[in-house]
């Protein structure tokens, strides 16, 4: 998959969707980018996915400093979950291939809030699609929370 079929590159592109819009973007340096995800699990709202900027296809093709980033980003989102969400804690997980249950061609890293006995793995069949007005409300508060504000204003 080349970076113009991407469909995460043609997003950072500025092709907004139903899936991902600017407002969905909690979070954006040179080299990566965070957005609240259009999935939806039911205990776990608001979770986010974390991906290079430039087109990576997996772990096995990232480079040590660029992966560096994408963690340290998605560190900067469970920190800033736990205070938005006030959740018990936060997973990530990361899928290389087809295989494995990689849908994007493009590394992303999903970051879940995660609550006592919320079943996200159990569950994990459970999502949906949530709409763009669903998802909003959720980057506003992780984006307060990255700003350091704790409430969204």
């Amino acid at each position: 998959m080349t970076a113009k079929e991407c469909f995460f590159c043609r997003f950072l592109a500025g092709e907004e969707s139903k899936w991902n819009r600017e407002a969905d973007v909690v979070l954006r340096t040179g080299r990566v980018t965070a957005f609240v995800s259009p999935r939806r699990w039911p205990a776990n709202p608001g979770n986010v996915i974390v991906i290079p900027n430039e087109h990576v296809v997996d772990l096995e093709s990232i480079d040590d400093a660029l992966l560096g980033d994408v963690y340290a980003a998605a560190k900067q989102v469970a920190i800033a979950m736990r205070i938005a969400y006030r959740c018990e804690g936060t997973s990530t997980r990361q899928h290389n291939g087809a295989g494995a249950g990689q849908e994007v061609d493009h590394l992303h890293v999903h970051v879940f809030p995660r609550y006592a006995d919320d079943g996200l793995y159990v569950r994990d069949a459970e999502y949906r699609f949530a709409p763009p007005e669903e998802r909003r409300p959720h980057a506003d508060e992780l984006r307060a929370a990255l700003e350091g504000r704790t409430h969204v204003v």
